[in-house]
This record gives C-alpha cells, structure tokens and sequence, in this order.
C-alpha cells in the first residue's frame, strides 16, 4: 500500500485517491502522483499577487486596504514596505510597517516593486 502525500497546495493530510488523481477536499487542489514532486519544489518559492518570487530584503506593496486585526486601523492600500522577511506558515512576510510596528502579511496581499 502506497502512503497517499500531503497537498502540496495547502498541506492537509486529509487527501485522498480518485483514480490516477490525487484530491484535497480542504482546498479542492486535484494532482497527479508524477506532477506531485514538481509541485513541492515550486510550492517552496514565495510569490507575490503578480506571481513574482520573492526574497529576504525585498521592498513590496500593499494591493488592497488591510484591517489590523485588534485595532480599528487599516493599512492603505499603495503602503511600501521596506526589508521584509520571508518566513513559514500562513502570513509568510515578517516586515515592519511605518506607523503600525512590526506585522505579519500574506504574500497574497502584496506585490513586489
């Protein structure tokens, strides 16, 4: 018996096999076991909305207007933030934004530039 992988999209492990396909039911992500090696080394590079890659020291700009979660402040849509570092899980940019301290963003949520 094979060991059914993890989703290289979001890393559930509550995947299962649909004919020669593999399916995540939490993200809907549908793979097959060739691409599946292709897609983790993909999926370990950070991109930006535009799909750039990004790296530590990066400059990036805020697409859209983000709530502070525990504050009724708002970070602009067109903010620049400066020097920014890559880290894992969900919010994966550690940065510092002027007139809000240090946060965490989603890559989703900025572009590169």
């Amino acid at each position: 018996m094979t060991a059914i992988p993890n989703c290289p999209k979001c890393n559930s492990a509550y995947t299962y096999e649909d004919g020669i396909l593999f399916v995540c039911p939490e993200c809907a992500h549908e793979w097959t076991a060739e691409t599946s090696e292709e897609h983790t080394e993909e999926e370990q590079s950070i991109r930006d909305a535009n799909g750039n890659v990004l790296s530590d020291g990066d400059t990036v700009t805020v697409i859209k207007d983000l709530k502070v979660k525990g504050s009724t402040s708002t970070v602009k849509m067109g903010t620049k933030v400066k020097n920014i570092r890559l880290v894992g899980g969900d919010h994966d940019i550690d940065c510092k934004i002027p007139g809000f301290g240090q946060m965490k963003l989603k890559s989703e949520f900025v572009k590169r530039g």
